[in-house]
């Protein structure tokens, strides 16, 4: 009897070891699959990096004209150039706001109003 229930154990024993075989192979299927998509997204990502750098360059560059074109087509007269002077320092010329600060932010009442006195 007990060499019967020995062998029922052994093979018990071996079902839920080839079970946990095809366990570990699904799973390494899984973490598998896993590298290859980390992989495809490293690289899209690194793709994605590199064209935002190159539009950012571009943008800054644009950028930079506009503000030397701005500066250029400064040069209407004192009371004028006063009042962009304290637009770019960040304060508002404008009618509506005059004085307030700006806090980084454009207007549009004072860029129409700065444009009006560059025309």
């Amino acid at each position: 009897m007990k060499d019967r229930n020995f062998l029922d154990t052994v093979m018990e024993f071996e079902q839920q070891l080839e079970s946990m075989q095809q366990q570990f192979s699904t799973l390494k299927q899984f973490v598998a699959h896993m590298m290859e998509e980390h992989q495809t997204l490293q690289t899209e990502n690194l793709h994605l990096r590199t064209r935002l750098e190159v539009l950012l360059a571009n943008d800054t560059a644009i950028l930079e004209k506009v503000v030397e074109q701005k500066k250029a087509s400064l040069d209407i007269g004192e009371g004028y150039d006063n009042l962009a002077r304290l637009y770019h320092e960040g304060f508002h010329v404008c009618h509506v706001h005059f004085g307030g600060s700006r806090k980084g932010e454009d207007c549009l009442f004072c860029l129409s109003f700065l444009n009006k006195q560059n025309g």
